[in-house]
């Protein structure tokens, strides 16, 4: 008996596209799960299947259909990551940005260094966030 399988979806990709899909790819400044979904659609555009690209990459054959076909839906919007259900934060990246920047940029008048609390007393913010914006900024 013959298993027939339902023909792929033809993957075009424009040159800005390519370029775009290659950036990520190869880019250390970019998430790793994007770089892969990258690659994926790039291997899939060279005319590989799904088997294969799974095989080179490492990944299931439905992790490679789903990323396909979501860029055909919705081109290179359809990699990013949806919005998680969550709270809202409630601290902005100007808040976060500002304290990093004072921490690294400004010293204390009456101290060598900043503390958690001098910093949130300067800042306006509790000194557990200012730890946890400290910590999520160590090398």
């Amino acid at each position: 008996m013959v298993r027939r399988m339902r023909p792929k979806a033809e993957m075009t990709l424009s040159d800005s596209e390519r370029a775009t899909l290659q950036k990520w790819a190869r880019g250390r400044n970019h998430h790793r799960i994007l770089a892969l979904r990258a690659r994926i659609i790039l291997s899939c555009a060279e005319g590989r299947d799904n088997k294969e690209t799974a095989a080179l990459f490492r990944c299931h054959e439905d992790t490679v259909g789903k990323w396909r076909r979501y860029f055909i839906n919705r081109r290179l919007d359809g990699l990013a990551d949806e919005p998680r259900p969550g709270r809202v934060p409630t601290i902005t990246d100007e808040q976060v940005e500002k304290v990093v920047v004072d921490t690294l940029e400004e010293i204390p008048d009456d101290a060598t260094h900043w503390s958690r609390a001098s910093m949130g007393k300067r800042s306006g913010l509790s000194k557990s966030t200012i730890g946890r914006i400290w910590k999520g900024f160590q090398p």
